[in-house]
């Protein structure tokens, strides 16, 4: 019996065997007829047993709804917050984020809002802060200022002194200027030769290169104090333009025995603060020229044509107001802080890192961009120059494509803003019952800034129609 078992074992064993052969022998040949490109995905293993699984959450789930108390029904308050309910149902807001607030400067009260108080990097619209901020600080007839002072006295053609450049941070500085400065030097004092040293005084502005919080690859800068077209070049040109009115000037770079003497005497270095055991009061020397420029001058490139580095000296002019040498990115923010306690804001809720909006630092809201351009709008002072110095709509700056045949054209006055994920637009317009808004509209995580355009276009045309 039990090598009958035994026989009967083996001959089962066969059988399997065999039937095991059998297909791999016709897998095989499936395989070898039909080659398939990529090799196919295993049969997933049905559990009968129940898993628990998170949850895929449902992005659209809850719509964006307006935190504003809703207007009366008929009325055109009513129509516009139906129709911006509507807008805000976009897809886009499965996988973005956005801040929008609207306010209604004519009758006194908010009429649309979502996500108003949230913090987000405003990017470009960072620029109405640093705008509102100087206007508000330095008033509308500032001049910024670059000031030529010599030292010593004027033996027959020569300065027995230094030649000692204030630099004011002004971009607005041109070659053309710079040469018609040296030809009048030379005319009002006679000299054909500077025996001291040329100074170039920057300490209107911290010794840093670029804004707080610039990522290394943005393609601006370096700052500085001493600017010619907007560019770190003041040296080369000034000394050009010295050589073209016949002043001969030092060598800028003195061998070591110069530079040693130099020393000894206490003269300046390249930032105009005293050096050496010999003296501990800067000579200022007195003014022969200065070459100045109006705030306005400044603001229409900075705010038409977003100008970055026309926003960081404006920055940088409201930081020396504190009256702090080397003054930073802290006494500008100081500064706008000043500004928000007097609106009524809160500044520990938000950040604010430098002048342009490139920083990663910055943090704004729809709601704080808002209230600082109604603080603008009710204050004539401001608003007298920062309204013609914002783009218009279908007519100039980075509006001028935007809004085009429509009834936004000519109407919306505002600034854009652009970096890589944030598209922004803040700034007035009017409604055909003739209300003036203010408006915010920040779209964060966008895959292109065109997605956000096109909303905020949209968002304008619904509010002028």
């Amino acid at each position: 019996m039990k090598k009958t078992s035994y026989i009967l074992l083996l001959v089962l064993a066969a059988s399997c065997a065999s039937q095991r052969t059998g297909r791999h022998y016709q897998q095989r040949n499936a395989t070898a007829e039909v080659t398939p490109v990529v090799q196919p995905v295993p049969t997933p293993v049905v559990v009968e047993e129940p898993v628990a699984v998170a949850e895929e959450p449902v992005r659209s789930a809850r719509p964006l709804v307006s935190q504003v108390r809703r207007a009366a029904a008929g009325t055109w308050q009513a129509a516009k917050q139906r129709a911006l309910d509507s807008l805000c149902q976009s897809p886009i807001f499965e996988t973005t984020q956005l801040g929008l607030y609207v306010y209604d400067l004519t009758d006194g009260e908010p009429l649309y809002a979502v996500n108003a108080a949230w913090r987000m990097r405003p990017a470009s619209c960072q620029k109405l802060v640093t705008a509102i901020t100087a206007l508000q600080f330095l008033k509308g007839d500032y001049q910024l200022k670059t000031d030529f002072r010599i030292t010593g006295n004027i033996v027959g053609h020569t300065l027995q002194g230094d030649l000692r450049v204030v630099g004011g941070m002004d971009p607005l500085v041109t070659r053309d200027e710079l040469r018609q400065v040296a030809a009048n030097l030379k005319q009002q004092t006679g000299i054909d030769n500077i025996a001291g040293q040329i100074v170039y005084d920057t300490s209107m502005r911290e010794d840093t290169p670029l804004g707080w919080g610039w990522c290394w690859d943005d393609d601006f800068g370096p700052l500085s104090a001493l600017m010619v077209d907007g560019k770190d070049c003041f040296e080369q040109e000034w000394l050009k333009a010295l050589a073209d009115a016949g002043i001969k000037a030092p060598s800028p770079n003195p061998s070591p025995e110069e530079e040693g003497n130099k020393l000894q005497k206490g003269s300046l270095n390249a930032r105009g603060k005293a050096q050496g055991r010999g003296r501990t009061q800067v000579d200022a020397g007195r003014s022969v020229c200065i070459i100045h420029h109006s705030i306005d001058e400044l603001l229409w490139p900075m705010m038409k044509d977003s100008n970055n580095i026309f926003a960081e000296c404006l920055f940088y002019q409201t930081a020396a107001t504190t009256g702090t040498k080397d003054a930073g990115h802290k006494q500008a923010a100081q500064r706008t802080e000043e500004l928000m306690k007097r609106i009524g804001l809160d500044p520990a809720r938000y950040r604010v890192a430098d002048g342009s909006g490139l920083s990663l630092y910055n943090y704004v809201s729809a709601e704080m961009l808002v209230a600082m351009l109604g603080y603008a709008w009710r204050t004539d002072a401001i608003r007298e120059h920062l309204l013609p110095a914002l783009p218009i709509a279908g007519v100039d700056g980075t509006l001028q494509k935007r809004m085009v045949g429509t009834e936004a054209e000519s109407n919306v006055r505002a600034k854009t803003g652009t970096v890589m994920g944030i598209s922004s637009l803040a700034g007035y317009l009017t409604t055909a019952n003739g209300h003036v808004l203010a408006f915010c509209i920040i779209n964060q995580g966008v895959d292109s800034s065109a997605m956000g355009r096109t909303f905020q276009d949209k968002v304008c045309l619904e509010l002028c129609r």
